[in-house]
């Protein structure tokens, strides 16, 4: 297993840009005593968007997780060209709705990287926090407790605290899934506007809309990469029927 940051390496003629963001290989992972993916391989666009679909099950989280450096892969190479780590928002249900977090609390967490959890935050730090919040638009709600807010509250609270660690590489795993229509067309939006500016977006999303909308198209099954490339090839002919009754 091999994990690599900011290292020149020689590039595939079949990679979507000349300088991908993120390189990966022959990638095993999973948790005791449970094997997840198995030698997936791929390369993520620089300042585009990814998505990654297939069904509950298949690894997309897993592969969120390993990319994002919270689960070490058991083989396997990956590679990082870019000067920060990844910035990663979970599933809104792996955040616990007890923790004793305001919201301006949780997106200065986001800049923890930087300053560690005990020193306190200087002036361009909060400078940054504030410009986070606006940017969601949740700086009204940045004395309210994470659990009071609403579920589209609540995700642009965690995208916020992500934006906050100031990375050119985001990682959301079903980011609005549960929302209404309008706090999806709002993330949405946001997204879409971060790719411009030239941050790199990874989204394990079921939205088959999203993932149309992606320059590039991953397609998990039990653990393994079946389809990858542009979404009206991966999306249509290219997906077994299968995969898509199951999603």
């Amino acid at each position: 297993m091999k994990i690599m940051f900011n290292k020149p390496r020689s590039r595939s003629p079949r990679a979507l840009d000349p300088t991908p963001r993120v390189y990966f290989s022959g990638l095993c992972a999973g948790y005791p005593g449970r094997s997840v993916l198995h030698e997936v391989g791929a390369e993520i666009p620089k300042s585009a968007a990814t998505a990654l679909v297939g069904p509950n099950g298949c690894g997309k989280s897993t592969l969120l997780g390993v990319l994002a450096g919270v689960i070490r892969p058991t083989a396997g190479d990956l590679q990082h060209d870019g000067g920060r780590p990844p910035a990663f928002v979970p599933q809104r249900g792996a955040v616990g709705d007890a923790l004793p977090l305001t919201v301006r609390q949780a997106v200065e967490m986001g800049r923890w990287g930087e300053r560690g959890p005990w020193r306190r935050l200087t002036r361009q730090d909060r400078a940054t926090v504030d410009a986070a919040l606006d940017r969601l638009g949740v700086g009204d709600l940045a004395a309210r407790q994470l659990g009071e807010l609403s579920g589209g509250q609540r995700q642009r609270a965690l995208i916020a605290q992500a934006l906050a660690q100031e990375s050119d590489l985001l990682l959301l795993d079903e980011p609005t899934t549960g929302l209404d229509p309008e706090a999806r067309e709002r993330i949405g939006e946001l997204l879409t506007g971060l790719v411009a500016e030239g941050v790199t977006v990874v989204q394990a999303t079921h939205d088959l809309e999203v993932a149309r909308a992606a320059s590039l198209c991953l397609l998990l099954r039990d653990g393994r990469l079946v389809g990858q490339g542009h979404p009206d090839r991966v999306l249509t002919a290219s997906a077994p029927a299968r995969v898509w009754q199951r999603l």
